[in-house]
């Protein structure tokens, strides 16, 4: 018999809707003893059959769904899922020129916990949940019936995966691990991507579009790229006939990388593209004090709020470097700034910009607004998968 997770009274309403989170609170009773990632079938208080989830007894996400459908989660369900995904972005790979996107956006793809990247001939997974973990097997089949000629990589070294009661992992699941970084294109960019060491999966992907926008901003100008990683904001800076791009980052690696990139894309003019070494925070004030100025400044940095306890401190990080970005920029310059932080809303995020430039003495226009890449997509039903934000603003 399958194990079963029966609902509160009144706590069917978000299922209803499908969403796909059962939290802790709303679960009157569990028939049976389900292991770490099993599925379980939902029922309402009454008795009423909802969906198939991913059981985790460790977080307070306590299940998440599979299916709203009575069907079994195997490679078939997995297959269909992948099939799925692929053929949402098919349009977008096309029209960019695609040999790196976001195949799997976990639950935005109906995969709770699953991210997938495809790197030309990799696909690389980070399993964030119970059950993508106890699913794993099963998924990496499914991977490879639907992509055979790719090796799958995993990067599963996340702290979250603490609260599903799971250990951090990485390592090859099928084929051959990268011996060398993967180069992928988009828009006619090429760009390397280490896969086993890099950030996330090894690359941003979906700041693709805001890369690709904001080179109507960067023609001619002096800019600055402000927690760089491997450089993609100053890579197309520079395809924009930027006049010169400081990269800055506190990652030397990172660095290295990014300067590789430049040379892949025939940016070799060592006066058009510096790599900086250096403590955003501080170059920003070293910059002020010293009153050096930027026709644009880019303001890209790595999430600042893993929880609700630190979002506070999350916009006070915010609001400070967007001040001092603001107090460097020549008059009508452009800041381009960005949050990945998907506790930190799109209002949210304005009002700080708001209140840095008062504190900047400086007057703000925004002109134009940004969000992640078409490949990162969000579920009518999954506001949560909207994350990334961003605005172009205009400082007088």
């Amino acid at each position: 018999m399958t194990p079963a997770i029966h609902l509160v009274k009144g706590r069917d309403k978000s299922l209803r809707r499908k969403h796909p989170w059962i939290f802790s609170r709303g679960i009157s009773r569990v028939d049976g003893q389900p292991s770490l990632g099993e599925t379980v079938d939902v029922f309402a208080d009454n008795g009423q059959w909802l969906a198939k989830a991913a059981y985790s007894p460790n977080s307070q996400i306590r299940a998440r769904v599979w299916s709203f459908e009575k069907q079994a989660i195997d490679v078939d369900f997995f297959v269909s899922r992948i099939q799925t995904a692929q053929r949402l972005r098919e349009d977008i790979i096309e029209r960019d020129g695609l040999t790196g996107y976001r195949l799997i956006a976990a639950e935005s793809d109906g995969l709770p916990g699953i991210t997938i990247d495809k790197y030309n001939q990799y696909l690389v997974c980070q399993l964030l949940s119970a059950g993508a973990e106890y699913q794993k097997d099963t998924l990496v089949e499914a991977l490879h019936l639907c992509f055979p000629e790719c090796s799958i990589y995993e990067r599963s070294d996340v702290s979250v995966r603490k609260k599903e009661g799971l250990n951090e992992r990485t390592g090859v699941l099928l084929g051959e691990a990268p011996l060398k970084p993967v180069v992928i294109e988009e828009n006619g960019v090429k760009i390397s991507v280490d896969i086993i060491k890099g950030h996330k999966t090894g690359f941003y992907l979906d700041q693709r579009d805001s890369r690709y926008q904001a080179q109507k901003y960067t023609k001619g100008k002096e800019v600055l790229n402000c927690f760089s990683y491997t450089g993609g904001f100053g890579l197309y800076a520079l395809k924009s006939g930027a006049t010169r791009v400081i990269n800055a980052d506190v990652s030397q690696l990172a660095l290295d990388t990014a300067k590789l990139n430049a040379e892949l894309n025939g940016f070799t003019e060592k006066k058009k593209a510096v790599f900086l070494n250096a403590d955003v925070f501080k170059l920003l004030r070293e910059y002020r004090d010293q009153g050096t100025k930027f026709d644009v400044v880019i303001m890209d940095p790595p999430k600042f709020a893993e929880s609700k306890a630190q979002l506070n401190g999350a916009c006070r990080g915010y609001k400070d470097i967007n001040m001092l970005a603001m107090q460097i920029l020549n008059p009508g310059g452009t800041l381009l700034t960005y949050s990945c932080s998907g506790l930190m809303d799109q209002n949210l995020f304005q009002k700080i910009i708001a209140d840095a430039a008062l504190d900047a003495g400086r007057s703000v226009k925004f002109v134009e607004r940004f969000e992640q890449a078409a490949d990162h997509p969000t579920d009518t039903a999954y506001p949560e998968g909207f994350y990334l934000k961003g605005f172009a603003c205009k400082v007088m």
